[in-house]
């Protein structure tokens, strides 16, 4: 069938304008109707669809997350949500902080776990801070939304173009501090005043961990007691350094030096190099959620004491072997931190040490923390005690160490935490510096 068009007739100006009158009457009769009715779909899917989360973080202003992340609901109950966040935060070695988010799936989420780091600097803005730590809880939700109905409403899109930059440090990771401090305090009848100085270098990454310092501190008082002039005086000076090479998740290798001068010990001198091994048997990427860390050192003592010792030295050589076992981990309860450690001297096993330190916080509500601490240490391994008597003085004002078996301490109080947390650093191997024992909050 041949269908003619006849192109040489044309639409009547009046039937032209009745026609565009039909179409702007449909378009304001009818399309509002459409638009709200497609809304109305949408907000019926984001209300069946919104995932539930419960936050766990002491300083965090969940109203202002709720606010910034309108796919989620915040509930206040652990049990009905979908998926638990724990949030903590550290220093770094730089300076900075950085935000550890532990994203726990549960319901039909249960198994789905994942965790993000958000690396920043703490002299930024509060603001900037929660916008940096926002985006990052919004791109660890996407592993659950994208799950959901609601996935079909967002979209992801790169801010800004990505160009190939290679990252350079002018100080390849070094971080130095200078510190100097003087105290003066005094009355009629009494004087005192100290002296203290120290400068830091550290450098700490994922596969190596170094750490030196070097420090000094002289400490004097005066009493005047019925026209008696009473002084006492005490100083001390040390280097420690430590760097420890990361092998693998569980294992690292390093070693200590130490290089002492203090008068409470009666030490002149003493020289303490030694390498160590550590075995943690969790994975160090979870050490800010759990840590079990076993660490094995050994030293080369080489000592140079004040005054004759009880045991009539003024110098000696020393083999000293060492081990602890360290275990912290950190939960929605609260964090218990507990290690013991123990050392003995080749020489004379005799002559030992044993030190037990425990520390346990318990969370009763958001920010309120029952806290528990504690130490004990056996000690039978005073080699540098002076042979000549101790002054009355010296004693009161613990200008010498004096014999004793054991020590300990205890505490126990109430924490509220209203403000910013420090955690610990960045590289957990070998603890916090070189003691085996490390205790995390």
């Amino acid at each position: 069938m041949e269908m003619n068009w006849d192109t040489t007739k044309k639409m009547r100006p009046g039937k032209n304008i009745l026609f565009i009158g039909w179409i702007f009457f449909y378009l304001i009769c009818f399309s509002p109707h459409v638009f709200s009715q497609a809304a109305q779909i949408d907000e019926e899917v984001i209300k069946k669809s919104t995932l539930k989360v419960f936050i766990d973080c002491q300083w965090c202003k969940l109203a202002d997350i709720q606010k910034e992340i309108s796919f989620i609901k915040l509930v206040e109950e652990q049990d009905k949500a979908q998926v638990y966040v724990f949030i903590t935060k550290q220093d770094t070695a730089s300076g900075g902080i950085e935000f550890i988010l532990s994203f726990k799936g549960q319901k039909e989420f249960g198994g789905d776990n994942d965790q993000l780091k958000c690396p920043t600097d703490k002299d930024k803005e509060e603001k900037e801070l929660l916008r940096e730590l926002i985006n990052t809880l919004k791109m660890g939700f996407m592993r659950y939304v994208g799950k959901t109905p609601i996935s079909s409403l967002i979209s992801i899109r790169l801010r800004d173009e990505v160009k190939p930059t290679s990252v350079e440090d002018k100080w390849d990771f070094w971080v130095f501090s200078i510190s100097g401090n003087t105290f003066l305090n005094g009355q009629k009848l009494y004087k005192s005043g100290m002296l203290f100085g120290s400068f830091s270098a550290n450098r700490v990454t994922p596969e190596l961990k170094v750490r030196l310092s070097v420090g000094g501190m002289y400490n004097q008082d005066k009493f005047t007691f019925d026209d008696q002039i009473i002084k006492s005086s005490s100083n001390s000076q040390n280097f420690t350094g430590l760097i420890v090479k990361s092998l693998n998740d569980h294992w690292s290798v390093g070693g200590y030096l130490s290089v002492l001068s203090s008068s409470y010990t009666n030490t002149k001198f003493s020289l303490s190099p030694g390498p160590a091994l550590e075995y943690n048997l969790f994975p160090y990427s979870q050490s800010t959620r759990r840590q079990l860390r076993f660490l094995y050192r050994l030293d080369f003592n080489s000592i140079w004491y004040q005054e004759e010792t009880i045991y009539e030295k003024t110098h000696e050589n020393l083999l000293k072997e060492s081990v602890s076992a360290t275990f912290e981990v950190k939960q929605k309860w609260g964090t218990v931190s507990t290690s013991i450690e123990g050392s003995n001297y080749f020489h004379d096993f005799s002559k030992n040490r044993v030190r037990l330190v425990g520390e346990l916080s318990l969370r009763i509500i958001r920010g309120l923390n029952v806290n528990l601490n504690g130490s004990y240490s056996r000690i039978h391994d005073q080699l540098s005690l002076a042979r000549s008597d101790t002054s009355f003085e010296e004693i009161l004002l613990r200008r010498k160490e004096v014999a004793t078996t054991y020590n300990y301490y205890f505490s126990v109080g109430l924490s509220y935490t209203f403000g910013s947390t420090k955690s610990n650093v960045v590289n957990p191997r070998f603890g916090s510096g070189g003691q085996g024992i490390s205790i995390s909050f």
